[in-house]
């Protein structure tokens, strides 16, 4: 089941490592898989965290596209932001490998936010970085490059492998500075809220060495006392 509007509002509120930390309270996936790899990179890492279902497709830029031109498959590609269940955050795998010229660029973005879309993820590249900075659209790249090429969209809405994980048409996103992870669907609905408990956990640690002066044996304490919270709330959550 898709989350509701206030749901997704709620994830946006925090970055996407504690997201993941949450995720693994579950026990739902090993603690290596789901999140994208050190090859995708926020280009604005200034930006809050983008939060979406991801609307896949392929491209390629390396020779020209059999029929029609540079743009000819972006109208397929909005024609299926209509079967993602929220915000369709748009995700390219580049089938040149590697790279030959930018997967977007600043009319490629204006037009995705202009049709609800939160972000983007490419394993390319992608240019007119200043421009697309001005729209507040996050973008999550594999690297720039100047030009677009012969660029085309070979397929939407199809499994892709981006930043060495699968992403699948409709997986639920969050992505920040830090990287990109995917959040089941099954726990999606709690995870905000056990954000929340999790970040108050933390502070046991945190407001210590914070404080000043601090002890070897104190850190211990306050480090026992963050994972005996944390234990409580992976012990709750994996009762539902």
């Amino acid at each position: 089941m898709a989350l509701t509007p206030e749901q997704l509002t709620a994830l946006q509120k925090y970055d996407t490592p504690t997201v993941c930390n949450v995720i693994e309270l579950f026990d739902v996936r090993p603690r290596s898989t789901g999140y994208m790899d050190r090859h995708i990179e926020s280009c604005f890492p200034e930006l809050p965290p983008m939060v979406g279902y991801a609307s896949t497709a392929t491209f390629r830029a390396l020779s020209p596209p059999r029929a029609g031109d540079a743009y000819s498959g972006l109208d397929d590609q909005l024609a299926a932001f209509a079967d993602c269940p929220g915000p369709p955050v748009v995700v390219f795998q580049d089938l040149d490998v590697p790279s030959a010229a930018a997967t977007f660029g600043e009319v490629m973005c204006s037009t995705y936010k202009a049709f609800g879309s939160p972000g983007l993820i490419t394993s390319g590249t992608g240019r007119d970085l200043d421009q697309v900075r001005e729209l507040n659209y996050p973008v999550f790249t594999g690297g720039t490059c100047c030009s677009h090429g012969d660029c085309h969209i070979l397929s939407v809405n199809v499994p892709v492998v981006v930043g060495g994980i699968t992403v699948y048409p409709g997986d639920l996103l969050h992505g920040d500075c830090n990287g990109v992870s995917t959040i089941p669907q099954d726990i999606a609905d709690q995870i905000a809220d056990v954000c929340e408990e999790f970040i108050s956990a933390e502070k046991h640690v945190l407001e210590y060495v914070n404080a000043g002066t601090p002890t070897v044996d104190g850190f211990r304490n306050a480090r026992e006392a963050m994972a005996a919270d944390i234990a409580k709330l992976k012990e709750r959550v994996s009762a539902k």
